[in-house]
């Protein structure tokens, strides 16, 4: 976790592609045998870094794929933000039903969140997601 958070810095400082090449470095080190945890959060930071909105679908789906493999409060609290990160996947390569259909899976599992700031914001950028997908965030 320690080197994915050093990776993350460095994302997080806008150097994307290095980044995406330590992460796929990291990702091949695990393997699809790795910890669940270790494997869902370096799938999910891997998403925020690529350019192309499919592969960055596929990354998300490996996040929250790997997050099934988890168990207790840890994955629970995971589950709203991969189905939100899913949804917005999903949006962006025009697969609207797919967006919804994990949007709603994002809200159901808000029970798992707690009455912090974490939650909140989650809970912000699900209400934010709701809004462009009925379109209210469109301006004429």
């Amino acid at each position: 976790m320690t080197r994915i958070g050093q990776v993350v810095m460095l994302l997080h400082g806008g150097d994307r592609e290095e980044a995406r090449n330590r992460f796929l470095a990291l990702w091949e080190e695990i393997g699809e045998d790795g910890d669940p945890l270790h494997r869902c959060t370096l799938a999910h930071y891997m998403a925020d870094t690529q350019d192309d909105p499919e592969e960055e679908l596929v990354w998300d789906g490996r996040a929250l794929r790997a997050a099934s493999g988890m168990s207790g409060e840890t994955a629970r609290g995971f589950y709203p933000s991969l189905h939100l990160n899913l949804a917005a996947s999903y949006w962006k390569v025009g697969e609207e039903r797919m967006a919804r259909s994990h949007l709603s899976r994002a809200r159901e599992a808000c029970s798992g969140l707690g009455d912090d700031e974490y939650g909140d914001g989650v809970r912000a950028a699900i209400g934010r997601m709701e809004l462009r997908l009925t379109g209210s965030d469109q301006l004429p």
